[in-house]
């Protein structure tokens, strides 16, 4: 049937789209339906509940997007849909898609994630919205906490990539929003895949649910270009930075494995003069957001994150992706490339192989069925990083205890490589510089002290 389709080229309003959307597609630039969306938007316009099974970047937004608004333009209600994402960034960014599709029809929309002030969100939910877009525990602190708000008139539930949802442990508290919610409402269920959990969930939520599926193996877009390279662990930051120098100014995603990797490797590439941002979880919600804004708009061309920016972001004209670690879940590998080679456009993704990581990266190969390139690199260029790369290092690390120190303080404010302050390398000499000049000072005073009281003793 998708076959099919693609054959005819349909378009939005062949699918039953009504005008007013139409019009909202053409202005986002979405010139025809993709796969998932010429699936999924006739059965869910048939009021039918949906699973919909698609890859990262294939179009859900759209997919679960255009029937719910033409649904509420249909039936004008307060508190008419939900959405509920694992994450915070996608959870704003399907907000951004409904505002830009529904602004001809005024739809209002909130989104309802931790890290934010509740007491601000409490308002916003007083107001009554037409949608919520919100991460399952912050909804149901307020459903709990939040006096007067509730969801029992709500016409549809969408969950968006379901599977990690419930691999993210919110399984618990997706049973808490589920009891708060009526049976009759049509539901809209889209996961990567079709995990014991999802199935579970969709028996047990489901009203006789059309699985549509328009990718039945994990591949990646054939404009992307992937590559490997065999490097020893201890000279990892060399060969990145070395592989940055070739890319130049070009935009670039570095997925690392943990937070603390993140932020430190962020660290050592300002100091070298990178203009590079970090995005990890532990970060406050504003600056999460102003690090993905700045990198969207150009204005730092390395975004270093963990897993938390691998799925449903959709940023625009990012080049290459490095993995600096190997995931370890191989199936997080194919979102993590998915951030480039959008959209037709073509991309690189360098995948960086420690001797501690084989077995995982072999595991990769396995989902692919097959064996990636080597990257192409002269060790010898790359060994003239080394003393370079040493110093900033240690900047780094010197950094790194800083900010731990700090944080240890009560009311210490927290600083770091997503601060606005402009500080690179010479920054953080400076400071060093500094520190060692007072400690001289100090010891000198000291000293002087002591001959005092050796002579007074005389």
């Amino acid at each position: 049937m998708a076959e099919e389709a693609a054959e005819k080229k349909l378009t939005f309003k062949d699918l039953g789209v009504v005008e007013e959307l139409c019009l909202a597609c053409e202005r986002l630039g979405w010139k025809e339906p993709t796969a998932i969306q010429r699936e999924a938007i006739p059965l869910a316009l048939q009021d039918k509940d949906v699973i919909g099974l698609a890859e990262t970047g294939s179009g859900k937004t759209g997919a679960f997007g255009l029937p719910l608004l033409q649904a509420l333009i249909a039936r004008p209600q307060r508190l008419f849909g939900l959405v509920l994402t694992p994450t915070r960034e996608l959870a704003f960014q399907i907000k951004e898609q409904f505002e830009a599709l529904g602004r001809g029809v005024g739809v209002t929309c909130v989104v309802i994630v931790g890290g934010m002030d509740m007491t601000q969100q409490a308002l916003e939910l007083a107001k009554r919205p037409h949608l919520i877009v919100a991460t399952p525990g912050r909804l149901v602190d307020h459903l709990e906490k939040t006096k007067g708000f509730n969801m029992r008139a709500l016409k549809y539930l969408v969950m968006d990539e379901a599977d990690r949802i419930l691999n993210l442990d919110f399984e618990e508290e997706v049973d808490k929003i589920l009891k708060e919610l009526p049976r009759e409402r049509r539901t809209m269920l889209f996961s990567a895949t079709m995990t014991s959990k999802v199935n579970k969930l969709q028996r047990a939520h489901l009203r006789d649910p059309v699985k549509v599926e328009v990718s039945s193996k994990y591949q990646t877009v054939s404009k992307l270009k992937q590559y490997m390279l065999f490097v020893p662990c201890k000279h990892k930051h060399m060969y990145l930075i070395h592989i940055l120098n070739e890319i130049g100014s070009q935009s670039v995603m570095v997925f690392c494995s943990t937070q603390l990797s993140t932020l430190r490797t962020a660290l050592m590439l300002r100091n070298l003069g990178f203009t590079a941002i970090p995005l990890y979880g532990k970060m406050s919600q504003n600056k999460r957001l102003g690090a993905l804004s700045k990198f969207k708009a150009r204005e730092r061309s390395i975004l270093l994150a963990t897993d938390v920016a691998s799925r449903g972001l959709d940023i625009p004209l990012v080049d290459y992706v490095i993995n600096f670690d190997v995931p370890m879940h191989s199936k997080n590998y194919i979102h993590r490339v998915g951030r480039t080679a959008r959209a037709g456009k073509a991309g690189v993704a360098i995948t960086l192989v420690s001797q501690y990581e084989v077995e995982v990266y072999q595991r990769i190969e396995e989902l692919l069925n097959t064996r990636l390139e080597v990257y192409p690199v002269v060790k010898e260029e790359v060994m003239v990083l080394e003393e370079r790369v040493a110093e900033a290092e240690r900047f780094a690390k010197i950094e790194m205890s800083r900010l731990d120190e700090k944080g240890g303080r009560k009311g210490g404010r927290k600083r770091g490589a997503d601060d606005d302050d402009g500080e690179g390398s010479m920054g953080v000499r400076n400071r060093i510089n500094n520190n060692k000049n007072k400690n001289n000072n100090n010891n000198n005073s000291n000293n002087n002290r002591k001959k005092k009281k050796f002579k007074g003793r005389q």
